[in-house]
């Protein structure tokens, strides 16, 4: 049954402003919390609201996700089914496709993807179509946070002129900040409401709310100067990553040439106690920030007239990784007189990383199409995607996750390690391969067969 919050919610006094009686439903807890995005980001944001105790009301556009959770079926791992039942059972949650109820949440908090366009220029589509539904229904009260990734001034230059659409005043009527998402997938010493969250109002008062708001469902709030500092916050986190991601990349390529192994490389440079952070190579980068972050902070700098020359070259590098990784594989399939064409090939792990069920930006998808255009036979296996699914920037087979059953294993040219998920038993796989390409150095602890193994 649809409950209408704006009905059952008590009314401010006529006399009280905008701000007081936010902040006071904020303070009480009585304020609903709106998420717009229910995945990867959304949904972890709402098991914080939730654990708070503040009540929620999810949106996205996608029918199916909202049919699921109002089935009580979660979509992702980290969330579990049981959990979204709890969360209706105690009449806490709600999930939504109709984007006129979006005027009953006293807080809006973004969650939208940002990709890139095919010219690699920022996508922001669902900013701006979220801002727009938002703007048509908003009233004096609420509270706007966009928390999706994306480049300084989105807030105030994009979404800012949009919402103000309404004839309503940003920091008398309605207040907006910018709060980047920190999500790490995968990682269960950090959860959405243990990761401190940066804060930048565009005004004092919208600051303030965003910051109190947070404060009840996150371990630790950061408080900066403006939108744009908030902004340049996250596209420094993960440039920072891509950029020394970039360097083992390359460092690798180098040593692959003379015979020397770059994670052991790497894991003797991390005994040192101080200056320097352990990075890894793999097959390319992925999930939806760091392959994308950079793209957005070249194509600002040209806007301003300027070149970023150290980060687009670091985007080079860990774009061309897949590639590497297929120039490798041609190399040794060469040594056993085999061409990639005709070739079958089992790539290992479909997800971005290690342990998650999110192919969002994964270099499979590339190694796939790549392996394709050659005419490779390819195959997958993923045991935390069984089915591949539509990706925007790739023609997807389809294919389902395939058993690794010794006689699968051993029909195969070569097993590509592209996901070092911890379900796989690579030494079973090694067993009974004909050869292994490992990008991730997951057969490390593998003793037997390791003439089989070759590294990329």
């Amino acid at each position: 049954m649809t409950i209408n919050f704006l009905e059952t919610r008590a009314d401010a006094s006529m006399n009280e402003k905008p701000a007081e009686a936010l902040e006071q439903a904020i303070r009480e807890k009585t304020a609903l919390v709106g998420v717009i995005g229910l995945g990867y980001v959304g949904l972890p944001l709402i098991n914080a609201f939730v654990s708070a105790g503040f009540r929620t009301l999810g949106f996205d556009v996608d029918q199916k996700k909202v049919d699921a959770l109002t089935a009580r079926q979660s979509y992702i791992k980290h969330i579990e089914s049981d959990t979204v039942g709890k969360w209706i059972d105690d009449k806490q949650f709600e999930a939504t496709s109709d984007l006129s109820r979006l005027a009953e949440a006293d807080c809006l908090l973004i969650c939208v993807p940002t990709p890139l366009s095919d010219s690699r220029d920022p996508d922001l589509t669902y900013v701006e179509s979220t801002s727009s539904a938002i703007s048509r229904v908003m009233r004096p009260g609420q509270l706007v946070v966009l928390e999706s990734t994306t480049y300084p001034t989105t807030t105030s230059e994009v979404v800012l002129p949009i919402l103000e659409q309404s004839d309503l005043v940003e920091g008398k009527d309605f207040f907006l900040a910018y709060s980047p998402e920190r999500e790490d997938p995968g990682n269960p010493d950090y959860s959405a409401a243990g990761i401190p969250k940066v804060v930048g109002g565009s005004s004092k008062i919208s600051s303030q709310l965003a910051e109190q708001l947070y404060n009840h469902a996150i371990v630790q709030v950061i408080p900066v100067s403006s939108p744009e500092i908030a902004e340049a916050c996250k596209i420094l986190e993960n440039t920072y990553r891509a950029v020394n991601i970039a360097l083992v990349n390359e460092l690798k390529i180098l040593f692959d040439r003379m015979g020397i192994d770059i994670w052991e490389v790497v894991d003797a440079a991390k005994t040192k106690p101080f200056g320097f952070q352990a990075f890894y190579p793999g097959p390319g980068l992925g999930g939806h920030c760091i392959p994308i972050d950079p793209f957005y902070l070249t194509w600002l700098a040209r806007k301003q007239g300027l070149t970023t020359r150290f980060i687009e070259l670091a985007g080079e590098v860990n774009s061309r990784m897949p590639e590497y990784v297929v120039s490798r594989l041609a190399e040794f399939l060469n040594d056993q007189a085999k061409p990639i064409k005709g070739s079958k090939i089992c790539l290992l792990g479909m997800a971005y990383k290690k342990d998650v069920d999110d192919p969002r930006e994964s270099p499979s998808f590339e190694l796939m199409e790549l392996l394709l255009q050659r005419g490779a036979e390819v195959t997958y296996s993923d045991p935390h995607i069984p089915q591949l699914g539509s990706m925007r920037h790739y023609d997807v087979p389809n294919l389902t996750s395939s058993e690794l059953t010794s006689e699968f294993i051993a029909a195969q040219d070569c097993m590509l390690i592209a996901t070092n998920h911890t379900a796989f038993d690579f030494g079973h796989i090694v067993e009974h391969a004909q050869m292994v390409l490992d990008t991730r150095n997951a057969t490390r602890d593998v003793e037997q067969g390791r003439e089989k193994i070759r590294k990329a």
